[in-house]
């Protein structure tokens, strides 16, 4: 199961109380103070982490609860600090409080870390508050309480290259054509609910992650149908990819449906609209595909490669021209 979004309830744990205490020892007619501090509590730690690939883990447990630390005890003993518990997540989870809409930390790759909920710091021990005008102190403090709080976690993919396009306008088919990627494919709309990402092998030394993301309709933007939930997974890209149909199964124009997932790009998120985009007609074989690669050139004013996944034809031009592009984008500006 692919999830990219739950929302949890963390708590970390209290901090152990100090300990009031004077010695009690035979022939020590002075005896002075000996509390010791307490413990301090566990804290709620989350860490993304390679090979994690989806949020749903979390899902059957939605309350992650530090254990506290101990009391401090007389002889001076210090209580014992509450161990940190983790919760793991894929690389490219951005970590918000629920509650105040504010990002935590976005954990972008992995091993990065941030502490969701901080344990409680450990009370004083009586033997702190010593002084030379105050011998047998009574004075100690309790341990504080643990941080709480409600904690959403939103994944988006990393990929180099978002495959963008209208519901069937064979993404899936070109990913697992180019990658050992297999995701679910027929010949109807709406055959890829979750986006699924496979590794490009260009030669032996470059590769790029390429996504294909589900097929976007009008209102994406607003959420209509699960835009939103869709838009999000193409904001970290580098590089767009957008096919287009030749012939659609509900008779639209080509080159309209191209300009419908523009606007809702657009819309979405201006700097998404603006980032660098390769424009490929799928589906070569069927007739009328040149005509509408010409079509969009003159619409476009730019290159428009034209591609099939089923005999090959055009793939490796469209997978080295995207790589080329990728590569250029890397550089330092």
């Amino acid at each position: 199961m692919f999830v990219d979004r739950v929302t949890v309830k963390v708590e970390a744990g209290k901090g152990g109380d100090g300990c009031r205490s004077f010695r009690r020892e035979k022939f020590v007619p002075r005896g002075g103070p000996d509390g010791g501090d307490g413990g301090a509590g566990g804290s709620v730690v989350v860490v993304a982490e390679a090979g994690v690939d989806s949020l749903a883990a979390l899902v059957h447990r939605k309350h992650w609860r530090a254990q506290a630390g101990t009391s401090g005890s007389g002889s001076n003993r210090h209580g014992a600090k509450a161990q940190n518990i983790t919760i793991r997540v894929p690389p490219g989870t951005i970590v918000l409080d629920a509650e105040h809409e504010f990002v935590l930390k976005d954990l972008a790759a992995p091993d990065d870390t941030v502490i969701a909920a901080r344990g409680g710091g450990g009370g004083k021990g009586n033997t702190r508050f010593k002084s030379s005008t105050n011998q047998a102190p009574r004075e100690f403090t309790r341990g504080t309480a643990g941080e709480r709080r409600r904690v959403t976690f939103e994944l988006k993919v990393i990929a180099d290259v978002g495959l963008l396009g209208k519901p069937n306008a064979g993404k899936s088919t070109l990913l697992s054509r180019v990658s050992r990627a297999r995701p679910e494919i027929a010949d109807y709309p709406f055959t890829t609910k979750i986006p699924n990402l496979g590794i490009v092998q260009v030669d032996i030394n470059r590769s790029m992650v390429m996504a294909d993301i589900p097929g976007l309709i009008e209102g994406a933007h607003a959420g209509a149908g699960l835009g939103h939930e869709f838009l999000r997974h193409v904001e970290r890209t580098r590089l767009l990819v957008h096919l287009v149909e030749p012939l659609p199964m509900d008779g639209s124009d080509p080159v309209q449906n191209y300009r419908a997932i523009r606007e809702e790009l657009q819309l979405y998120d201006v700097d998404l609209a603006d980032r660098p985009e390769i424009i490929a007609v799928s589906k070569a074989e069927l007739p009328g595909a040149p005509a509408v690669q010409q079509q969009l050139a003159a619409a476009t004013q730019g290159d428009v490669f034209l591609f099939s996944s089923v005999t090959g034809a055009g793939l490796k031009e469209l997978v080295h021209r995207t790589y080329t592009l990728l590569d250029s984008e890397r550089q330092p500006k």
